[in-house]
């Protein structure tokens, strides 16, 4: 799994030397006012796009919000809203509830949209991350492999989150 994320790792870098069609040389050219990477063969172009990724914030009862101790890189070990990439084929909305349900058992319904950030990550480059709040008519977690924790916390005791985009998503759904 190691190699495999590592190599995910690389590609996230946005490393390219060939072109992915054709297999021919890629060389830096102004395209539509900026340099990127063509093929000087098949004239493919390299658009170096964030990945879409869906978050969740969801508030119970109490006003506590759902807050995850991540198993995965990038972040392990850290707190965070849960979520995840959004899948060809599938809206951000249907990938909120689809991570919610996948990582924490619960099922969920959209609210509303929070808001959409940019983060600029190390590990996958760009994310356009895309913030839902989520209502949910139980509580009872069931946890898969991808997160070592997940707790309702109340504002004053939410742990520190390293991702801004998710700090800045708790922040406005407590102020909502």
């Amino acid at each position: 799994m190691e190699k495999v994320l590592a190599k995910m790792k690389g590609l996230s870098k946005h490393k390219f030397k060939f072109c992915p069609l054709c297999r021919y040389y890629l060389r830096r050219r102004r395209v539509e006012g900026r340099k990127r990477l063509v093929c000087q063969k098949c004239g493919w172009i390299y658009y170096k796009n964030p990945l879409p990724v869906a978050v969740c914030a969801i508030k119970n009862k109490d006003s506590k919000i759902l807050i995850a101790r991540r198993n995965l890189r990038p972040g392990i070990d850290k707190w965070a809203l849960p979520g995840g990439f959004v899948e060809s084929g599938e809206t951000p909305e249907g990938t909120c509830l689809r991570e919610l349900k996948e990582e924490t058992g619960l099922k969920g319904k959209i609210k509303e949209l929070i808001g959409i950030y940019i983060q600029k990550t190390r590990y996958y480059g760009s994310l356009l991350i895309i913030g839902y709040e989520v209502s949910i008519s139980k509580n009872i977690l069931s946890l898969n492999s991808e997160l070592k924790d997940a707790k309702f916390f109340s504002k004053e005791e939410i742990p520190f989150i390293p991702f801004s985009s998710h700090r800045k998503m708790i922040e406005e759904v407590f102020e909502g």
